[in-house]
């Protein structure tokens, strides 16, 4: 059960490792285009076909049509991955239960974000945990974890692809264990460090990646940046003169510095960087994409762009 691409790798894992897989469960087609005219079937439901594998794709997952259909499949065991939540009735069905894998090392990042939220909170560490499904979200009881370092300048793209290979790997470990009847869950809270806060990972909507400048030094304000790059991208507004721009920010780089300017002050470097002053230095920008075009180096943009001297960010 799964719809993206992160959902497709244990998929294609399990399908090259030689396992049964009698079904594939994922979201109903999607509305695209410009008029929202044609239908885009999901990462996971274009690799299924691929493969031959029956696809089911529920509006809702307590519909009795779709419960059916799912009963009529047999399944020993089921696994999710980046999915939607699953009532009791789907998830108690196999007669091994059903098992998810989680992008974080939970109970840390419940959630549905959790890749960008542990880069935006500056996190050096992340990694992926198998767990049984229970009736609270990302709570079940802990089958695998395994950890994986985070650089200091990834972003969430690059942890993504390094927790989907990762996990993928996990997913097999586990099903290999839990059919040999090699398992002992273990309930989160003995993972819990009464030291270290729970930190969670709602999902992110646009207002979420709006930059606030005078909320971050420069280190946070990077993290932020990361933690939300290539996509959905953080951004903000160009404020030259009388003129807004909204420009998403893709990457940036740290420069520390003292400095005497106010907070969202732009400058250009000799680099032709757009760099934003904050308390402890400033934040130059790389790449970026201004409103109606497409994602450029900051080089670029600025060729065919005029900066007034009242310039700055908001």
């Amino acid at each position: 059960m799964g719809t993206p691409d992160f959902a497709v790798e244990p998929l294609r894992c399990l399908v090259e490792g030689g396992y049964d897989v009698v079904g594939v469960v994922t979201m109903p087609d999607k509305a695209v285009g410009r008029h929202h005219t044609q239908l885009q079937a999901s990462p996971v439901k274009q690799y299924a076909v691929s493969q031959g594998i029956p696809v089911l794709q529920p509006e809702k997952l307590k519909d009795p049509a779709f419960l059916e259909q799912l009963r009529g499949l047999q399944a020993d065991l089921q696994i999710v991955v980046a999915f939607r939540m699953l009532p009791e009735v789907v998830w108690a069905m196999p007669r091994l239960g059903t098992f998810n894998l989680h992008a974080s090392l939970l109970p840390q990042y419940r959630g549905a974000a959790p890749i960008n939220w542990a880069i935006i909170h500056g996190d050096a560490e992340s990694g992926v945990t198998t767990f049984f499904l229970d009736h609270e979200i990302d709570t079940g009881r802990i089958i695998h974890q395994e950890r994986v370092p985070i650089g200091p300048d990834d972003n969430a793209g690059d942890l993504h692809d390094r927790l989907m290979l990762v996990g993928s790997q996990l997913v097999l470990r586990t099903v290999e264990d839990i059919l040999a009847n090699n398992v002992t869950p273990i309930a989160q809270d003995e993972y819990t460090n009464s030291s270290e806060p729970l930190r969670h990972a709602p999902k992110i909507f646009k207002e979420t990646c709006r930059i606030q400048w005078t909320q971050h030094t420069v280190q946070t304000a990077h993290n932020f940046v990361r933690g939300l790059a290539p996509y959905p991208a953080a951004w903000t507004e160009l404020v030259c003169g009388e003129q807004r721009h909204v420009v998403k920010v893709y990457a940036a780089v740290r420069q520390f510095a003292a400095h005497q300017l106010p907070v969202g002050t732009v400058q250009v470097d000799k680099e032709q960087r757009l760099c934003v002053a904050l308390p402890d230095g400033f934040l130059c920008i790389t790449s970026l994409q201004i409103a109606g075009k497409k994602r450029m180096a900051t080089a670029d943009f600025l060729r065919g762009f005029k900066l007034t001297e009242d310039a700055h960010m908001e």
